[in-house]
């Protein structure tokens, strides 16, 4: 546990504590290259045990490097550790997302008793959780650890927060990767907006494999068709809601099949289960999302979107979500309802930093193509702003933050950076990839049998090699949705 300042500005006042762990390097001292940070995204995901990423870095990549995990302020294990109501998300409990009879006002009332709830909890701390802080942390934790530099890699919100870092304090960066890269200009609501644009295209992509796929899967060659009976089990649960599964919970049930192809297999028996009227396997996917501390890792991701820069008004919200919602109704309304607490959050916000890699070294950039959660315009801003990076593109993916998933093209020149700082020749022209690299390919189909209808294989796929990785990777992302 580290101690540090609560406001940065009186380092004498109240103290809060960060959890921090420690891989040490692998290798001798003399050829140790320093500690390795690492953050999962959120903003809010657990860093803690991320400290094994090293071993996940192929041909001894992580070797020299001491792979730091730590759980930002008011997160997991951190003291005081952020929640404000642990029955935000139970199961059946929500009205479904798209509007109606009662529903704006249901969805604002909740956000605004949640931003209550918040207050109420944790004022102090709301007031000092914005991604500066947390890039002060980071400087704590350097300064801990005696380094004079530190190594980085970020997943997600963590791209952005070593965007941050590097803008502030570039004479303290060595080797940074950052995968599934946010763009600074966005922070965060217009950011929402470009997440709510490509979830559309994106789950469509995944449903489309399921009909290219239908001799597994049995529910149609037409990616339409497909998509059909996840829309009718929407309207149903609509209409008749389950007390153990609403249509908002169906909806994000199904979301992650937008951001990773991990999982693809289990959502694809998911929804067979569901045609033949079992909503067993979806109800065990999403789970049960209540108890003490339940909601941190919404809650922090909350206590930063609102702080680091200010949000619009209902009416602008309300206009875009119309406008999104009548051409890529996948996400709009979800994540509308999502972010609606920033309406009434009890923390005033602040202005994001500019953000400018000019004075830092070289960095690694991963986006595959098509990525939702953090769109691909975001690498390309980025990759300006930072006049050494290199990026590597995942060609035609829609995976996010996907780096260290066994595709040797971008893996191994993750392991040749950190090793030796290599990168590959930076391309002359602002908007495109500097080394372009297959995308982590989808699962490979199961049968739907007259046993998995009954009973989906939910979470089989997160069994394999790499599967331990990508969990704790996609549930920080998640947990956030």
């Amino acid at each position: 546990m580290l101690t540090v300042p609560l406001d940065y500005t009186k380092p004498h006042g109240t103290t809060i504590q960060l959890a921090v762990s420690r891989i040490a390097h692998k290798t001798s001292d003399a050829d140790a290259q320093g500690p390795m940070l690492v953050n999962p995204g959120g903003p809010g995901g657990s860093g803690l045990t991320l400290s094994r990423l090293g071993a996940y870095v192929p041909n001894g990549g992580g070797d020299p490097y001491d792979w730091i995990g730590f759980d930002p302020r008011g997160v997991g294990s951190s003291v005081p550790s952020l929640a404000c109501d642990p029955d935000y998300f139970a199961a059946g409990t929500r009205k479904p997302y798209e509007p109606g009879p009662g529903i704006t006002r249901y969805w604002l009332t909740k956000a605004a008793r949640y931003a209550a709830d918040c207050g109420t909890t944790a004022r102090r701390l709301l007031q000092h959780d914005k991604t500066t802080d947390w890039v002060n942390d980071m400087e704590s934790i350097r300064k801990a650890l005696g380094a004079r530099k530190i190594n980085y890699y970020g997943f997600s919100y963590g791209t952005y927060l070593g965007q941050v870092y590097a803008t502030l304090h570039p004479d303290r960066v060595r080797r940074f990767v950052f995968d599934g890269v946010v763009d600074p200009r966005d922070v965060w609501y217009e950011g929402n907006l470009a997440q709510e644009r490509q979830f559309d295209p994106n789950i469509d992509t995944f449903f489309d494999w399921v009909a290219d796929n239908d001799a597994s899967y049995h529910l149609g060659t037409d990616g339409k068709a497909v998509r059909r009976i996840y829309d009718d089990t929407l309207d149903q649960l609509t209409d008749d809601p389950d007390p153990n599964l609403s249509a908002s919970d169906w909806n994000d049930v199904f979301v992650g099949a937008a951001y990773y192809v991990y999982y693809w297999d289990d959502f694809a028996h998911i929804l067979a289960a569901a045609e033949k009227g079992d909503l067993g396997p979806a109800k065990e996917w999403y789970g049960d999302p209540t108890g003490p501390g339940s909601d941190n890792t919404y809650a922090t991701y909350m206590a930063v979107e609102c702080t680091d820069a200010a949000w619009p008004g209902w009416r602008t919200q309300q206009r875009d979500a119309t406008r999104i919602a009548s051409y890529a109704p996948f996400l709009a309304w979800n994540n509308t309802w999502y972010n609606a607490p920033c309406l009434s959050w009890p923390a005033k916000p602040s202005r994001p930093v500019t953000v400018s890699g000019k004075h830092a070294p070289p960095i690694l950039l991963i986006e595959e193509t098509n990525d939702a959660a953090t769109p691909w315009s975001g690498a390309i801003e980025v990759r300006k702003r930072f006049p050494g990076a290199r990026l590597i593109e995942g060609v035609g993916g829609t995976t996010h933050a996907g780096s260290l998933s066994g595709v040797a093209c971008t893996d191994d020149t993750i392991a040749s950076y950190l090793l030796t700082g290599a990168l590959p020749k930076r391309l002359p022209g602002n908007n495109r990839s500097d080394l372009k690299c297959d995308p982590v390919p989808p699962p490979t189909p199961t049968p739907v049998t007259a046993a998995s209808a009954q009973k989906a294989p939910v979470g089989a796929s997160r069994s394999d090699r790499l599967g331990q990785l990508r969990h704790v990777i996609t549930d920080a992302t998640l947990a956030t949705r």
